[in-house]
């Protein structure tokens, strides 16, 4: 039997100039399937990302679903693409065991817990206070670059990666420290500086978008205290869910987030395209 993909509709492009495409998954011509395929708003157009990718229930474990994978990989070389990534569900264990047997490697994983009524208290002698303005520039500068060198490391083209660093401080902070729904905080441990939080305020929940520990003050605990300040922040703002992003490799953020209860939401994957 051949498996190959049918588009049902013209090559598209996106006013940020990413290119998307809807296949059906055919097997001897007849559909058993879906992918979505495109190129990544967050990297730029030599990334190649898989959207969706379906089969129906009755074709499910027969490999329909590796064989269109690997065809869409061949339709993003096509494109000139030397990279492609997918984002698996946190509940997908078979869509995770697929793209991990097709060679993906894990890149990040987005991660949520749900909060109760009541803030956490913070340890004896940590006390939050506002991010100044003064104290913004230098960090955002340092925010901008260990992103960038997070994706680089787990294989982002440095071009993007440092693009979508700079793009992703222009969109969330036109207004720098005083962006509203942003929320900047200095952790400070019996009067010393020892870490800066930064939780965004979004409509259906809060978000951490930054936390960080000074450099001379880890491996004490300041890490799980910024994290209360931060359900502390979202629970007194009214969001009762708390999100974030961890990229794979940080293994002690990934278990400092899994011993507070958080779980994950989304799994993305990458593999180079040779």
């Amino acid at each position: 039997m051949t498996t190959t993909l049918r588009p049902t509709e013209p090559l598209q492009r996106a006013a940020d100039g990413t290119r998307s495409r809807h296949y059906q998954v055919c097997v001897n011509g007849r559909p058993v399937g879906a992918i979505h395929l495109g190129t990544s708003p967050a990297f730029g157009d030599t990334v190649a990302r898989i959207n969706d990718l379906r089969v129906a229930e009755p074709d499910r474990r027969r490999g329909r679903g590796t064989v269109a994978a690997l065809a869409a990989e061949e339709v993003a070389r096509g494109w000139g693409c030397r990279q492609i990534e997918v984002a698996v569900p946190g509940d997908a264990a078979a869509g995770l065991r697929l793209a991990t047997a097709l060679g993906y490697v894990p890149r990040m994983r987005a991660m949520e817990k749900h909060l109760g009524a009541v803030p956490p208290g913070l340890p004896a002698g940590s006390r939050a206070r506002p991010m100044t303005e003064a104290e913004f520039a230098p960090w955002q500068d340092c925010d901008r670059e260990r992103f960038a060198r997070a994706c680089i490391e787990r294989g982002v083209p440095e071009a993007g990666a440092q693009a979508k660093a700079r793009r992703d401080h222009e969109q969330l902070l036109p207004d720098g420290v005083t962006t509203a729904d942003m929320v900047f905080s200095v952790l400070e441990q019996d009067g010393t500086r020892v870490g800066v939080l930064w939780v965004a305020l979004q409509e259906a929940q809060a978000y951490v978008f930054g936390v960080e520990t000074d450099a001379a003050h880890r491996g004490r605990g300041h890490g799980r205290t910024l994290m209360l300040l931060a359900e502390r922040q979202a629970i007194e703002a009214g969001r009762r869910v708390l999100g974030l992003n961890v990229f794979a490799g940080n293994t002690p953020a990934e278990r400092l987030y899994e011993s507070l209860g958080y779980t994950t939401t989304r799994h993305t994957l990458y593999k180079h395209l040779l």
